[in-house]
């Protein structure tokens, strides 16, 4: 696997994915914990209530995610910047770490940024980086059936439909699927081509 330096960004044609510094935390806290409810929340697993932070503990809370990282892992957030204007982070998570089982997601935290390509651009990079960095079989994603927008994208990923609990997410009185997607090395390589 590649080790890349963990503090060159990742660029694309639209976006480009960098390291959280220091002086992104108050963008981002001010991004993320707009107002009582957020529009970006009422997508992002909205039947989790959002973790309560002040600017300092959020502050401490991303100074323990890096914290957490392993010696030669790669960072497990970075900043989508747009033309220098923050708009969102893409994430990682070990569902299994032993087992390599490791799920991707993607928060676009300013409405004006949604439906633009900025999403799909941004996860492509990051499941690249991912491939490249990490001796990984499988990239998944995890979302809900009333994100469409989400579902869609993966499609476009090139993941596939790898399972559907059904009328597990409760939310607003409603009951939703938890759809679960993936993509495998081998299937990634070959849409890279």
């Amino acid at each position: 696997m590649q080790q890349l330096n963990p503090s060159t960004p990742i660029q694309g044609t639209r976006v480009t994915l960098r390291p959280i510094t220091e002086e992104d935390i108050p963008v981002l806290y001010k991004l993320i914990y707009n107002g009582e409810d957020p529009d970006w929340k009422k997508w992002d697993a909205p039947y989790y209530p959002l973790e309560p932070h002040t600017l300092e503990s959020y502050r401490s809370h991303e100074t323990a995610r890096k914290n957490r990282l392993g010696t030669h892992e790669p960072d497990s957030r970075l900043i989508i910047d747009v033309n220098g204007t923050t708009i969102g982070t893409v994430t990682y998570y070990w569902e299994h770490k032993s087992s390599l089982w490791l799920e991707v997601g993607i928060g676009i935290y300013d409405p004006d940024y949604w439906n633009g390509g900025y999403g799909f651009e941004a996860l492509e990079l990051w499941i690249d980086h991912l491939f490249q960095t990490l001796p990984l079989a499988r990239v998944g994603l995890t979302t809900w059936s009333k994100n469409q927008r989400m579902i869609r994208v993966g499609e476009k990923l090139g993941m596939k439909l790898e399972g559907r609990l059904r009328k597990c997410r409760l939310f607003e009185g409603h009951f939703y699927d938890s759809i679960r997607m993936g993509v495998l090395r081998e299937e990634w390589m070959k849409r890279m081509e």
